[in-house]
């Protein structure tokens, strides 16, 4: 294993040192242009990584720029070392940077802490792209396009998008819980997102739609088929498949409960299952996704076998 890890940093500094001068410039200028730029932001980085700490739905967001990080690292060897700076990939998404900027400056008191976080993460992002099409240039970004382009994830969803979508997925999931209820032979009634079974009425709340299991769901997705699959149409097909499986995953939830309350009682509407199970259902979730990406990387595998 040591001789493994020198043989690798050797390497790293081996390609290094084969850079021509002015390329090392260009890397050394890339990497002092991202520290200064974080220095600047530090003070909205700090809040928005407060903020995501505490958050049910953006928690995910610590996690993004490491896995930007560790992407850019194992895939390396596929970036040419042939820096040019793309003026045109600056200006556009500098540009960009800087009208998210000036939208955060001049509408905070008007905007919510959620957007206005929005605002100042997606400039810093815009920023951070910039700096690489201005040091590195555009061949070098197009290899990295994945990479660079998951950091986006750490801008926050604005608030308009999460309750379009907190409504869309409550009445998405009440019809497939009432599919469900149908099947397993208990009355129900559908009115909108209230459900009636013999014992009680359940509705399920936008706070209670599932988004943020689905959103996370389709973030992995976008991961996993990126790591493992190689042709594009079954990277849509894995991730496409999240959507569905996020709305009969929160109508089997909503079953289960209805069940609970049905068959144990009434009380069992409070119980641990519904204040606590998000976690379990999103474990019960993955099954499925993972059979899927299995098939898809199966058959990609042995296709690839008979050419």
């Amino acid at each position: 294993m040591a001789t493994t890890a020198v043989g690798q940093s050797g390497g790293v500094w081996a390609r290094w040192r084969d850079l021509a001068r002015l390329q090392r410039l260009r890397v050394g200028g890339c990497a002092a242009y991202l520290l200064l730029l974080t220095l600047l932001f530090l003070q909205p980085l700090i809040k928005m990584t407060a903020y995501a700490a505490q958050s049910d739905l953006d928690s995910y967001i610590l996690m993004v720029p490491f896995i930007s990080g560790y992407l850019l690292y194992i895939e390396r060897g596929r970036r040419s070392a042939m820096y040019r700076s793309s003026i045109a990939g600056t200006v556009a998404i500098g540009g960009t940077g800087i009208a998210a900027l000036v939208a955060a400056i001049g509408w905070r008191g008007s905007l919510s802490i959620n957007d206005g976080l929005a605002l100042m993460a997606l400039s810093f992002v815009c920023f951070v792209v910039a700096g690489g099409f201005l040091f590195l240039g555009s061949k070098w970004m197009v290899a990295a396009a994945f990479p660079v382009a998951f950091l986006f994830f750490m801008v926050p969803l604005p608030d308009a998008a999460v309750n379009w979508l907190r409504v869309a997925s409550a009445q998405a999931s009440a019809s497939a819980a009432q599919l469900f209820f149908s099947i397993a032979g208990v009355p129900v009634s559908q009115d909108g997102v209230v459900l009636t079974i013999p014992v009680l009425t359940l509705k399920v709340a936008n706070e209670c739609s599932g988004i943020h299991s689905t959103w996370v769901l389709f973030i992995s997705s976008l991961l996993i088929s990126h790591l493992f699959l190689k042709t594009q149409w079954r990277r849509i097909v894995l991730v496409a498949f999240v959507i569905p499986l996020g709305i009969l995953r929160n109508g089997f939830r909503i079953l289960v409960i209805g069940l609970l309350c049905e068959y144990v009682g009434p009380y069992m509407i409070d119980s641990p299952i519904h204040h606590h199970g998000g976690p379990l259902f999103f474990a019960l979730s993955l099954i499925p996704l993972f059979i899927l990406l299995w098939w898809l990387w199966h058959q990609e595998r042995r296709l690839n076998l008979a050419d």
